[in-house]
């Protein structure tokens, strides 16, 4: 069975803007590239109307490797930080009016604990990870609560995207052979590099890929992008490739300018160390020129990965909350945490919330959960 087709959607419509911009031979010719690109883009997509409602909640709290997180720019001493999983429940119009409703990145938190390198750090535990896993990784809620709490039913979720499919199981949302799926309209916007990459993961990947978390996904619910994508209006897809082959950005034009999410980095901080309070970034960026730090699990292309960054600062803008970062909200962010005492974020963007939530057309049986939830 093929793929679901973009070409059949009238709200997904191809940018055009970074073609090429990947292929001078120069390095430094391709970020120039790259960012006069992503300032033309930029002024296009704050010239759109925002989208009509977004709100963000915090999902799980999640260890991760310093060594990872901050490569070699942070100097404290602890060998894990803690990053917040977050989903981002967005609501805007189609080019033809119609209410669209966007997940951006609904983890099953259960199904990602098959991950291998979640599963092994359970495993070192050992008796005590009934009693350690609920401090080191706290759940504050389910993607199935936090769509309550907007009053959003699930028939009415069309798409989900997530910047790339580490640690993601989709089969809850999308259904397999042996379960219905929770979403039964929507579908999976991905890029065809990231679905293809899981079809066939080299041991780098795998430790970050959940076991069959696509397997048995009909493919009609899948649509596979092959560059970069707007959605209706107020919303982008934007490939990104680095920390993934087959990573992409998700661009938001809210009330308060461009938000960009994506894992390249995993902080503001990230995105301009010498503004940095994070210890070590600052001095980091002086001594060695990076204007960026990477966020280096696999580092699949890790060039890329630093032009990407390049690209998502320069598209998002400076944040209005603290102009000295830009408007980049990584889609898991390191948080200050009691495991990496003194190291805490300089710019943390938390929970979010703009507009209200947008009536959609729902079939009858929908309406009784609707009226609960109000």
């Amino acid at each position: 069975m093929p793929y679901a087709d973009p070409a059949h959607d009238p709200d997904l419509q191809p940018l055009a803007h970074f073609r090429g911009t990947r292929l001078d031979p120069v390095p430094a010719d391709r970020k120039r590239a790259i960012e006069r690109a992503a300032q033309a883009l930029r002024e296009e997509l704050l010239a759109a109307e925002p989208v009509a409602y977004l709100r963000s909640f915090d999902l799980v709290h999640l260890p991760y490797p310093t060594r990872y997180a901050l490569r070699d720019a942070c100097r404290v001493p602890w060998p894990f930080v803690q990053m917040v999983n977050r989903l981002v429940v967005v609501q805007f119009r189609g080019d033809q009016g119609r209410v669209r409703t966007l997940l951006v990145s609904p983890t099953d938190v259960e199904g990602s604990k098959a991950t291998p390198f979640f599963r092994r750090l359970s495993q070192r535990m050992g008796p005590l990870a009934g009693v350690l896993e609920p401090l080191v990784a706290p759940q504050s809620t389910t993607v199935e609560a936090a769509l309550a709490v907007c009053g959003i039913h699930p028939h009415e979720v069309d798409y989900l995207t997530y910047d790339h499919l580490h640690t993601q199981d989709v089969r809850r949302w999308l259904g397999s052979p042996t379960m219905p799926g929770v979403f039964p309209n929507a579908k999976l916007l991905v890029m065809r590099q990231e679905w293809q990459s899981v079809l066939g993961l080299l041991p780098p990947q795998r430790h970050w890929y959940c076991p069959d978390g696509i397997a048995g996904v009909d493919r009609q619910r899948v649509v596979l992008l092959d560059g970069d994508t707007r959605l209706g209006q107020g919303v982008a897809l934007v490939a990104t490739p680095g920390h993934t082959a087959g990573n992409h950005s998700i661009v938001l034009r809210t009330p308060e300018g461009l938000l960009v999410t994506s894992e390249n980095g995993v902080s503001a901080d990230c995105y301009a160390p010498l503004q940095s309070r994070i210890p070590g970034l600052a001095a980091y960026a002086r001594a060695t020129g990076m204007e960026v730090v990477l966020n280096g699990n696999t580092l699949e292309g890790a060039l890329d990965q630093y032009l990407s960054m390049i690209l998502e600062k320069t598209l998002a803008g400076p944040a209005l909350r603290d102009p000295d970062f830009p408007a980049v909200m990584p889609s898991s962010e390191l948080d200050a945490t009691w495991l990496a005492p003194g190291l805490r974020p300089t710019l943390f963007h938390g929970e979010l919330c703009f507009g209200a939530p947008l009536a959609a057309h729902l079939p009858a049986s929908a309406q009784p959960w609707v009226s609960r939830v109000a």
